[in-house]
């Protein structure tokens, strides 16, 4: 139980006990018993209080008050199966006096998969009319747990947990996972001693982060991150962007904090991570906020907090960027997702659209359980779905992370077997509460004259809805780049860098990803300079048209910031097409084209004198038109910088 719970039902106990005239048993010496074990009880002896009330009721076996105290102690010490005894042998000798007993036996109930006894006990104690309003509503909530575990535990869920070994897990305690899009890099919690010699605030533990990348599929030994992110606090609670160089996360009581714990932010420039900043009071309240979790676009941010206004205990929040880049005001995530109990450990797949959380106020197995919910169209989240039995116990389930293919998903657990006293695991999620997969586009940003490797802006915008599904940038140091792709849809994938042109490709992906649909892409990115050109590869029109369709918006947009960055440039848009046709047909299309492009330009702010339109028809190819992918490359819209 609960400490507060405990020491409600101790205070309940206590009151009920002071208010009886008399004893259910005169056995004096059973009595002298069972008020040493209450005296010791009420302090916190456990284990001097079982001895005293185990006396008790084996000196006196009908003595009410000391069966139904010893009840309590054993499901406070987690002996549940003798609480239920005992909870029994007091509803045998006096089964009206103290209602409350029949939800407390319920609890015991429930701690051990017992799920149709506690219904019926919940139900006999709901029975009662006069119980507390509080008192109900927990029954209530409990008797929905047990009528829903009794149906899951009917139908469970694959879970085949899987230790992620040595490498990974120590005698320690290892939890709350990140990990990239490509699941090449991990990033966890381990809490250990702290350091002989170090001022920790006179803690006996640290909690640092760890990490580890793959080497040839396996996960290498994993080390300290090191400062600045570690430091001789504690950090923890955290979450990685699809492409591992942001990290968000919770740490306490540093200097400058806004309240007890807060979120952090720090990115990496090839090995090295910068000095972590706090988020701010638009984000950070003066309460307790943590367990954060970045939307693919790094556009949203939803964490865990226990700030005024929320709902339950703790609440999700969230907080999106605004158009100058700086944070909003945090809001209460949903109704839907909300509860008067406990939300924690949000993971936003970079689906865009499945959050994974955990609650203790949704119909569940009895703990904290996992849940999943979808947000529609609209934004709305839908009502949260149960991931099911076994995934789900009795015991509080906390955090969870999810690949990006869906197929598996990472937790941590105390299961009997591990290697320390938490390990992380991973199981294979069930189909039926799987997000949609995401894929991925890794590979390297270069200058295309020198080959010097160069820091780039990616945007991954889906050409159906304009929508921007996911935001990176290449390493300055390195140029590797690492940006997640949805499956389901067609993308513009444009990446730009100050002083080069701009690179635009477009992928077109099922709904159903193959294990091989991973994209390797070297990028050649071209100093701006006159006579240089560059396919727009997301202009699209129908077929003998030359009106644009509303798929080509993504780009005519990063068209038209282009120019405004780079406000003294001149261009031409060249239209061409393949030699399908008669050619002047070809060519008059082609001008058609261009000039639609130009039109676009010119009616959203662009001087006419920057902007000229050619069509070249069919002269032009930049590939065989013997057949269809040659003739697809031929039909294309381009724009040349002019001197």
């Amino acid at each position: 139980m609960r400490g507060f719970q405990l020491l409600f039902f101790l205070l309940l106990n206590a009151a009920f006990l002071q208010a009886q005239k008399e004893y259910s048993t005169s056995n004096k010496k059973a009595i002298r018993l069972f008020e040493e074990g209450l005296e010791n009880y009420q302090y916190k002896r456990n284990d001097a209080a079982y001895t005293f009330l185990q006396k008790a009721v084996e000196e006196a076996p009908e003595f009410f008050e000391a069966q139904l105290t010893l009840a309590d102690l054993c499901l406070d010490m987690d002996k549940a199966e003798q609480a239920r005894t005992n909870y029994a042998a007091a509803a045998r000798i006096m089964p009206d006096r103290f209602p409350p007993l029949y939800l407390r036996w319920a609890q015991a109930d429930l701690a051990l998969a017992a799920f149709s006894d506690a219904a019926k006990h919940l139900e006999q104690f709901l029975a009662y009319p006069k119980i507390s309003e509080e008192n109900r509503k927990k029954a209530n909530r409990l008797l929905r747990n047990a009528r829903f575990a009794e149906v899951a535990v009917q139908h469970p869920v694959e879970f085949k947990p899987e230790n992620l070994g040595p490498e990974i897990n120590s005698i320690h305690s290892e939890y709350h996972p990140s990990i990239t899009v490509d699941e090449q890099t991990i990033i966890y919690t381990r809490m250990r001693p702290a350091d002989a010699l170090t001022d920790n605030g006179g803690s006996k533990v640290e909690e640092d982060f760890y990490i580890s990348e793959k080497e040839e599929g396996k996960w290498r030994n994993a080390i300290p991150v090191g400062p600045p992110l570690n430091s001789h606090g504690n950090e923890g609670a955290h979450s990685l962007s699809p492409d591992g160089r942001t990290i968000y996360f919770t740490a306490c009581e540093r200097p400058g904090g806004l309240g007890s714990c807060d979120l952090y932010v720090s990115e990496r420039r090839g090995n090295v991570w910068s000095t972590p900043v706090n988020l701010g009071e638009s984000v950070n309240s003066p309460t307790w906020d943590a367990q954060p979790t970045i939307s693919a676009d790094g556009q949203m941010l939803i964490f865990v907090s226990r700030r005024a206004g929320g709902k339950g205990m703790s609440d999700l929040w969230c907080v999106e960027k605004e158009v100058n880049g700086f944070w909003g005001q945090a809001y209460n995530l949903s109704d839907s997702l909300n509860t008067d109990q406990d939300e924690s450990g949000p993971f936003l797949h970079p689906d865009g659209r499945s959050l994974y959380f955990s609650s203790s106020g949704h119909p569940g197995m009895g703990g904290r359980d996992f849940f999943v919910s979808r947000k529609n169209a609209n934004g709305k989240w839908s009502a949260p779905v149960n991931l099911g039995y076994p995934v789900n116990t009795a015991s509080d389930e906390s955090h969870m992370i999810i690949s990006a293919d869906g197929a598996f998903a990472y937790f941590s657990s105390d299961r009997p077997g591990g290697l320390g006293v938490k390990d992380i695991y991973r199981f294979a999620l069930d189909e039926r509460i799987r997000p949609a997969a995401v894929t991925f586009m890794k590979g390297i940003v270069q200058n295309a004259k020198t080959g010097a490797k160069l820091e780039a802006r990616f945007e991954v915008i889906d050409v159906y809805t304009g929508r921007t599904m996911a935001v990176s940038k290449s390493d300055a140091q390195s140029g590797s780049f690492l940006v997640s792709l949805p499956a389901g849809s067609s993308y513009a994938v444009n990446v730009s860098a100050p002083g080069y042109l701009f690179f635009s490709e477009n992928y077109t992906l099922s709904k159903e990803l193959n294990p091989s649909d991973v994209f390797q892409a070297n990028i050649n990115l071209t100093p701006i300079a006159a006579g240089e050109k560059i396919i727009l590869k997301n202009i699209f029109f129908a077929s003998g048209s030359s009106k644009l369709e509303e798929t080509s918006r993504a780009e005519l947009k990063k068209l038209k910031d282009f120019l405004n960055t780079n406000s003294t440039l001149k261009i031409e848009i060249g239209g061409h097409t393949d030699d399908v046709g008669a050619d002047d047909a070809n060519l008059k299309l082609s001008q058609e084209r261009a000039s639609a492009v130009k039109a676009y330009l010119l009616e959203n702010g662009i001087s006419e004198l920057r902007v000229s339109a050619k069509g070249y028809g069919e002269t032009k190819p930049v590939a065989a038109n013997a057949n269809e992918p040659g003739r697809k490359q031929n039909r294309r819209t381009e724009f040349t910088i002019l001197p």
